[in-house]
């Protein structure tokens, strides 16, 4: 299956629903990897897929891109960075590239029978960032937003798009390890506090001794949530 955008073709790899399709669950991977690279990192955490009755999973795949903390080496990133860090400019122009090409990926499911407020975004590190933006100013109609091992700029566009909105916002669902190096705990902390501060019902999970990595306990607390967002 593939989202198109102009010249950007997406790559995704799914896991159906055991039963009827009534909701869809797009899950973004972090900088480097895959959608299927994604999958198989979760199916080892659990031991298994993870998979509903009535919910299809996308791992889309992030097309390869110059890469600017790589010095500009080609890597499967949502978008450009200037440096890992919280506390610079957000490269928003290729941001603002790869919303388009994920709205793409939203309206597909819509035009197979999936009202929006059925789907929800998320992603691990950068494909939490690059979910937030996605939802927050673009689609703040879908049901839901999970973030994890991510951040956002302190300056963040997110941030200046919701000082803005006066509309139900989509919940956030947020976790973090404790023992991350290259995504700061305090940095996750700090984007959940901003958010929150904006109007955004969420909930801040912290995972002691984790690392930039998933867990199989976080990954559990996120099945649970989704499944509250997306009943049957």
């Amino acid at each position: 299956m593939a989202a198109t955008s102009g010249s950007v073709r997406l790559q995704s790899c799914m896991v159906s629903p055991a039963g009827r399709h009534s909701a869809s669950l797009i899950f973004l991977h972090g900088s480097g990897d895959s959608g299927q690279g994604l999958r198989m990192w979760i199916e080892q955490v659990l031991n298994q897929d993870l998979t509903f009755q009535h919910i299809k999973v996308i791992y889309p795949t992030a097309p390869p891109r110059p890469y600017t903390p790589l010095k500009g080496g080609f890597s499967n990133v949502w978008f450009d960075r200037f440096q890992i860090s919280n506390d610079c400019p957000e490269h928003l122009e290729s941001i603002d590239v790869m919303c388009q090409v994920l709205t793409d990926l939203i309206d597909g499911e819509v035009k197979c029978g999936i009202k929006k407020n059925r789907i929800l975004v998320g992603g691990f590190s950068m494909g939490g960032c690059m979910a937030m933006h996605l939802a927050y100013r673009n689609h703040q109609d879908v049901a839901g937003v999970f973030a994890l091992s991510s951040f956002l700029n302190k300056t963040s566009a997110v941030y200046q798009a919701l000082q803005k909105s006066d509309g139900v916002l989509p919940e956030l669902f947020q976790c973090h390890g404790t023992a991350d190096e290259l995504v700061l705990h305090s940095w996750g902390e700090e984007t959940n506090s901003v958010l929150k501060s904006l109007g955004v019902r969420t909930k801040f999970h912290s995972f002691p001794g984790v690392y930039h990595e998933l867990s199989k306990a976080e990954l559990e607390k996120l099945k649970s949530w989704i499944l509250t967002k997306l009943p049957d």
